[in-house]
């Protein structure tokens, strides 16, 4: 049975991994094996690259990944960043300015751009705790030093969804604003998406986005899903990514990305769902 995609793009928080951040042996075993059918698999995370390579490295990824939302093209077996777009600091600050005029002081954190690229975490910000190492800063200045991939938001009453939807209405054209998982705003450069990163990466693999099937669980997945032949929300994906995908399966602590791979493997067909 011939596999219907040449490519397998994942996210990785709330889609590959588990709430542990481990990944289950099914899926493992379901990913080797449509890789083994000659699809190539590629992660497509809002993580930057030093928050994505212990992840990779234990999945024994050697490929190309897409990290920072679209902004780093990272190749895994070689540990080198093959692109790396960054945030202008100028048009951000202004940003954050125009939103904070708007909806009151904001807690900040930033991500630093490069291999090493430190996250910075000003006063305020609550951090989800876990293997993830970050910098703790006692003067948010410091973020501005060095090249960033994007800056953090939170408030301390606007939910995620409202927070994302008064920067998006107050930073206009300046930047782009998304929603990438519980407790996570972001401010990114303008037009930069994880459509942007993943085509970029496809084309180096020599893969069209008609070959390509995707998985996701939050709004900074809809571009993705836009570009793909065939979007996949997971059962715990946002009610506004599920509103724009074409399939939905299971969540990620039960193996969704497994079920709906396993059965394209078994059929070799996916049903035709019009974007």
């Amino acid at each position: 049975m011939t596999f219907p995609f040449k490519l397998v793009a994942t996210d990785l928080d709330g889609t590959l991994l588990r709430g542990d951040e481990t990944v289950s042996d099914r899926t493992r075993e379901a990913l080797v094996a449509a890789t083994s059918a000659g699809a190539a698999h590629i992660v497509v995370t809002g993580r930057s690259v030093p928050w994505t390579r212990h992840i990779l490295d234990d999945l024994g990824y050697d490929g190309v990944a897409v990290c920072g939302q679209g902004a780093q093209v990272y190749h895994a077996g070689e540990h080198k960043l093959l692109t790396s777009l960054t945030l202008d600091r100028q048009l951000a600050g202004l940003a954050l300015s125009k939103v904070e005029a708007e909806v009151g002081p904001l807690a900040l954190a930033a991500s630093r751009d490069g291999l090493e690229g430190e996250v910075l975490v000003g006063p305020g910000y609550q951090v989800h705790e876990g293997r993830l190492p970050y910098v703790f800063v006692e003067d948010a200045s410091e973020m501005w030093a060095a090249p960033l991939n994007k800056v953090y938001l939170q408030h301390p009453e606007l939910d995620d969804d409202a927070l994302a939807t008064a920067a998006r209405a107050a930073v206009g054209n300046l930047v782009d604003v998304v929603m990438a998982g519980p407790g996570v705003v972001e401010i990114l450069p303008l037009g930069l998406s994880k459509a942007t990163g993943l085509s970029l990466a496809a084309r180096r693999l020599g893969v069209k986005a008609a070959d390509t099937i995707a998985f996701g669980d939050m709004p900074n997945d809809i571009p993705m899903f836009g570009w793909a032949r065939h979007g996949v929300a997971m059962a715990n994906a946002h009610d506004t990514l599920k509103a724009v995908a074409h399939e939905i399966t299971a969540s990620n602590e039960h193996d969704g990305i497994a079920v709906v791979l396993e059965e394209l493997l078994r059929t070799g067909s996916v049903a035709a769902t019009p974007h």
